[in-house]
């Protein structure tokens, strides 16, 4: 892959303008692919300032900085114009501890957090990796309180924790994050699956649609449309509610702490996801749409359309 002078030229000088620049699709406050995320998320632990340059947005440093480094993918960390890697290495180093050194902050704590499994999510996460092999469980969990379970093989920096007979691997950040929490199966009328309930955090209380629309004209609540992009677009969101695919997450988690708050998706399962991550963080009044719009659209405004 060639590079043109042009393009080398301005990578140059955004090399040389910022100590650490983080070439991604999006940005730091809106990632717009999971390997980004991934990137910011990490960063994000570290380091209070960084720029990024969202490649999206500018196709000829979106090819040309694969060829300035000889890197074929996206995202691109460069600290002091020095390529690092790409998500998988950020995160290794991460884990290891290289990453803290390179930014000179403090060694990660790796005191291993104290958990609680239940009997029924023990035996569920038993069922699903019975065939695993070559690969242990991972609970990765963010700045956020967004929490994701994945299979991989182990580290060799894992922080590795056993309850009730089964081992998680975490790293550093995910490990502090962690302390206390209770992981259970839980089965509500949005669906079923494994739940993390963090230390002091409040419950989530549902709301029907018929609850919803007479909270939303009384002005009682604030209604939050937590759907991504292709949802919003088969059926719009209501005029009274805030979009998280819009604002971001960081925008709507700076609203007073005891805001009443509704959460509300497809069908009210994912809504169920982002009402935990915001009663994590302190808000005392959290609730979850039953049902979601689907709901909405079949209960309370036939006119919505149905997807």
């Amino acid at each position: 892959m060639s590079l043109d002078s042009a393009t080398r030229e301005r990578i140059e000088t955004l090399l040389k303008q910022h100590r650490v620049v983080l070439f991604m699709k999006g940005n730091r406050q809106q990632p717009m692919c999971g390997f980004s995320a991934a990137a910011t998320n990490t960063l994000n632990e570290l380091l209070p300032e960084y720029h990024t340059v969202n490649v999206l947005e500018d196709p000829e440093i979106r090819e040309g900085i694969k060829a300035y480094g000889d890197w074929p993918t996206i995202p691109q960390l460069y600290v002091e114009g020095e390529l690092v890697g790409g998500a998988d290495i950020i995160r290794q180093m991460y884990t290891s501890g290289e990453l803290h050194q390179l930014f000179g902050a403090a060694a990660p704590d790796r005191t291993p957090p104290q958990i609680t499994i239940t009997d029924k999510a023990a035996d569920v996460i038993r069922q699903g990796t019975g065939n695993a092999q070559g690969v242990v469980l991972h609970l990765e969990i963010g700045p956020d309180h967004s929490a994701g379970f994945q299979l991989a093989p182990a580290g060799d920096h894992d922080i590795v924790v056993t309850s009730n007979g089964i081992e998680v691997h975490f790293d550093p950040g995910s490990a502090q994050r962690a302390k206390g929490i209770v992981i259970d199966w839980v089965s509500t009328v949005q669906g079923e699956g494994l739940s993390l309930k963090f230390p002091g955090a409040q419950e989530i209380a549902s709301l029907t649609v018929h609850e919803l629309q007479a909270r939303l004209a009384a002005g009682s609540i604030t209604l939050i449309d937590v759907r991504p992009a292709h949802g919003l677009a088969q059926a719009a969101p209501l005029a009274q509610a805030r979009v998280l695919e819009t604002e971001g997450y960081d925008a709507l988690a700076a609203l007073p702490k005891d805001t009443p708050i509704a959460f509300i998706c497809h069908h009210g399962i994912s809504s169920q996801g982002v009402a935990e991550r915001f009663a994590a963080h302190g808000f005392s009044k959290v609730h979850n749409v039953e049902g979601g719009m689907d709901a909405w659209a079949r209960e309370i405004d036939t006119s919505v359309p149905r997807y």
